[in-house]
């Protein structure tokens, strides 16, 4: 799971980056226009909806522009015609990419996609070509440096309150839960003092390809910077594991 966190370290950076422009707060906007569209307005009782909401406070998205989005999720407002799909391919060394889209013209949107693989040394698969390499899982992610508990401490109230799994990740511990199981774990070790410095439910690897080459990785992170870049790409997934002395170098 190595590469799941250290891409993850590197898009939430870039998001911080991201939101002081604006772009990170439309792709927000657009997961909860979606999630209330699924389910309902109602965040105790749409889950998903629940999830988008908090992630947008905390990335700071003002709380009209959560209830706009609400609305026009519910049709009380203007409503926008988004289509959710998955995009699938390769980035350079053969590593798994998996897009999560939101647009209002796929024909567009695939164009741009392709245009971005080929450009940068990766290429645009078929549909079910690496989505089985990933599993939604909840993640939760500890700074070491910003920690107080014991590690023994910290993943014995993980396990207890129902986590799946613990890692050590060099600088962070990585917490896995099921889906349906994120928010318990999450609320009952914040009760205990747990801090985490990333947490949501997203598509987790469950297995990773070692990239020690630099140009290589220089080639790679360069792929995934600009699909997040791409305005219809919610999110992006990738199963590399770069080495933090490389990942630091570059």
């Amino acid at each position: 799971m190595a590469g799941h966190s250290k891409w993850a370290n590197v898009k939430h950076r870039k998001a911080r980056v991201d939101a002081q422009k604006g772009k990170i707060f439309t792709k927000l906007a657009r997961e909860i226009i979606i999630a209330a569209k699924e389910g309902g307005g109602d965040l105790e009782a749409n889950f998903r909806l629940r999830l988008a909401v908090q992630k947008a406070r905390d990335a700071n998205l003002p709380g009209d522009n959560i209830a706009r989005a609400i609305q026009k999720g519910t049709g009380e407002q203007d409503t926008i015609v988004l289509e959710q799909f998955n995009y699938e391919g390769y980035g350079p060394g053969g590593v798994a990419v998996l897009l999560e889209v939101m647009t209002d013209n796929r024909n567009r949107t695939a164009a741009e996609i392709r245009s971005i693989f080929s450009r940068r040394g990766g290429n645009m698969g078929e549909s079910g070509c690496v989505a089985w390499m990933f599993k939604r899982m909840g993640s939760l992610s500890v700074d070491k440096q910003q920690n107080s508990i014991p590690e023994d401490e910290l993943m014995l109230l993980a396990l207890e309150n129902g986590a799946e799994d613990f890692k050590d990740e060099s600088n962070s511990y990585l917490i896995l839960t099921a889906p349906e199981d994120f928010e318990q774990v999450k609320g009952q070790m914040e009760k205990k003092g747990a801090f985490f410095t990333e947490a949501e439910v997203t598509m987790v690897p469950q297995n990773t390809v070692l990239v020690t080459d630099p140009e290589e990785a220089k080639k790679l992170l360069s792929l995934l910077e600009a699909l997040e870049d791409q305005d219809d790409v919610q999110n992006v997934h990738a199963n590399l594991d770069i080495p933090e002395e490389i990942l630091q170098s570059i």
